[in-house]
């Protein structure tokens, strides 16, 4: 059916809560509706214990999305969140239920570009802290806060759990298009980025951005007029 609504599922990087994508609903058009994803240990989901686990995390968010599912839909993930995406799209293939229109992944290397180094040394709160003070995507008056502070430190320490447990789920490529996108001053090399193509059958694309792995808070006007304009197709 032509010019029919998308849903739009946003998950969060690692530390992060749905809230950061409250903002995109005022900017999108009339035809995307955009879902940002909690996850447990966060916001509305506060009272639940955070999941350090990649399969347990995405069998439960996978789960939860297909009980929602209605009309045509896409995934959209930042950093820990792109890996999320992935696995959430590869649950609803495993169980045979509605897949994504496409797998957008932000700021995010290959599941077969893993950096294992990197994610092995954030281990404990100081290796935590430096790596949200490097990444700059955490509010600086944060780290003057030692409560607020702890509680983002605990829930970046589940994420960054999970993502250590990540394994690629499957030889076998998604049967969707998946769109790529990237900072040229991000940690995240290019090669990364374009090993995405890996992962599909169809078609992957991968636009790159001025800006660090938050680059599409840095350019967030520019990332969200591609995004947009990527989406529109598939109305």
């Amino acid at each position: 059916m032509p010019n029919q609504t998308i849903t739009l599922y946003c998950l969060p990087c690692a530390g992060a809560s749905a809230a950061i994508y409250f903002p995109w609903r005022r900017k999108a058009p009339h035809w995307l509706r955009i879902e940002p994803v909690e996850l447990p240990g966060r916001g509305m989901r506060s009272g639940e214990p955070p999941i350090p686990d990649f399969e347990r995390l995405t069998a439960q968010l996978t789960n939860e999305l297909a009980e929602q599912l209605s009309g045509p839909f896409a995934l959209c993930g930042h950093s820990f969140g792109a890996l999320l995406a992935y696995g959430i799209a590869h649950g609803l293939c495993a169980n045979r239920k509605q897949l994504p229109v496409a797998l957008f992944v932000a700021g995010c290397s290959a599941p077969t570009f893993r950096d294992d180094t990197r994610l092995a040394r954030l281990d404990n709160d100081d290796a935590i802290i430096d790596e949200l003070r490097e990444l700059r995507g955490t509010p600086s008056e944060l780290f003057d806060h030692p409560e607020l502070l702890r509680l983002t430190v605990a829930l970046a320490n589940a994420d960054f759990s999970a993502c250590r447990s990540f394994r690629r789920l499957s030889e076998m490529p998604l049967d969707l298009d998946i769109f790529v996108s990237g900072g040229l001053s991000d940690e995240v090399k290019l090669e990364g980025l374009y090993a995405w193509s890996l992962e599909s059958s169809r078609r992957t694309d991968v636009t790159l951005f001025e800006g660090g792995h938050f680059f599409l808070r840095e350019k967030e006007e520019l990332f969200l007029a591609d995004l947009f304009a990527k989406l529109a197709q598939f109305r």
